[in-house]
C-alpha cells in the first residue's frame, strides 16, 4: 500500500510515518511539502491514500492570522484533495479537530459531544476546519473516499501545545489545583494506529478517535510527576477562584474546563488504543 503524507515537518505526519515503518513489507510512505508551488507539478498517481496533516494547528483569534487560517487550512486542503482525486488516489484523510465544536465548557460544567452535536466554531482555526470539511464533502463519492478525523488534543513526546506546559508544571511546582474536569485526549501512538486502520480499511466519513479513558487535568499532572519520581500536592478548594480568573483569561477554561466525546462515538471495529492514559504518559515522559 502506497501512502503519501503532506506536511514535511508535521508532528502528526512524522508520527504516522514512524508507526507505519514497523511494516516495511506492507506500507510504502512518502512525505511532501506543500510550501510554495512546486508540489503542484508532482504527480500523486500510484498512491492509494493521501494523509493530509499540513496546516496551521494553533488556535488564535488574532485577526492578523485570519487569512492564513483559510488559505492553509481550507483552500490548500481542498486543492490537495482535488489534485489527489484527479491523479487517481482512492482516499483522502483529512486532519480536522474537536475545535470545530467550539470552546470547552466553563469550570464546574461538563460538555459531552455526541454524533448529533452541531459544529459551532468560535475561532478562525475552528471555522477554517469546518469550511474545509464542507468543501471536501463535495469531492467524496464513487471511487474517491474522504475520511475526516476530528481529533481531540493529541499529545506525546516532543509535542507542542498544552501538554508540555503541564509537564513543566508537574516537574517543577510543589502543588497544583485539584479541580475535577473531563477531557478527551488522544495519545499520538494511538492516533497513528487509528490512521493506519482507516487507511487500511479505506474508510470514508467522519471519525472521532480518542483514548479509551477520559483525562482530568489534575490527574494528568499527578501522573506526570509520578513518572519522574515526584509527589505533587493537590490543593482542594480552588474551583471558585479559578472561575473568577476564567472571566479574565480564556486559558483557565482551556486547562480546567471540560470537553469530551461520548465514548461510544469513538468506538471502532478494530482496537487502536495501544496505550492506556497512564502508559502513554509514562512513555511520553520516559
Amino acid at each position: 500500500m502506497r501512502i503519501l503524507i503532506t506536511g514535511l515537518h508535521s508532528y502528526t505526519g512524522n508520527a504516522i510515518r514512524q508507526h507505519l515503518s514497523a511494516w516495511p513489507e506492507k506500507y510504502h510512505t512518502d512525505t511532501i511539502s506543500l510550501r510554495g508551488d512546486s508540489w503542484r507539478s508532482e504527480s500523486f498517481s500510484g498512491f492509494d491514500t493521501v494523509i493530509h496533516t499540513a496546516g496551521i494547528a494553533h488556535d488564535s483569534t488574532r485577526s492578523s492570522l485570519k487569512d492564513d487560517y483559510y488559505r492553509v487550512n481550507t483552500e490548500l486542503a481542498f486543492e490537495t484533495a482535488y489534485k489527489a482525486m484527479n491523479d487517481g488516489v482512492s482516499q483522502f484523510v483529512f486532519m480536522s479537530s474537536s475545535i470545530v465544536y467550539g470552546k470547552s465548557a466553563p469550570i464546574g460544567q461538563t460538555r459531552v459531544i455526541t454524533r448529533d452535536t452541531p459544529v459551532s466554531p468560535e475561532s478562525y482555526y475552528g471555522d477554517s476546519k469546518v469550511k474545509a470539511e464542507d468543501m471536501l464533502a463535495g469531492l467524496d463519492g464513487g471511487d474517491f473516499r474522504v475520511c475526516v478525523l476530528r481529533c481531540p488534543m493529541i499529545y506525546g513526546r516532543n509535542c507542542r501545545g498544552n501538554y508540555p506546559v503541564l509537564s513543566r508544571i508537574a516537574r517543577t511546582l510543589p502543588f497544583f489545583p485539584n479541580v475535577k474536569n473531563t477531557r478527551s485526549m488522544l495519545y499520538v501512538k494511538n492516533f497513528a494506529e487509528f490512521v493506519r486502520l482507516v487507511a487500511e480499511n479505506g474508510e470514508r466519513g467522519i471519525f472521532w478517535p480518542q483514548n479509551g479513558e477520559y483525562s482530568c487535568t489534575a490527574e494528568v499532572v499527578r501522573m506526570i510527576a509520578e513518572s519522574h519520581g515526584r509527589k505533587i500536592l493537590m490543593i482542594p478548594g480552588c474551583e471558585f477562584p479559578l472561575r473568577v480568573l476564567a472571566g479574565v483569561s480564556g486559558t483557565v477554561n482551556k486547562a480546567f474546563g471540560s470537553l469530551a466525546y461520548g465514548m461510544s462515538l469513538s468506538d471502532y471495529r478494530e482496537d487502536y488504543r495501544l496505550y492506556s492514559l497512564r502508559e502513554s504518559i509514562a512513555d511520553t515522559e520516559s
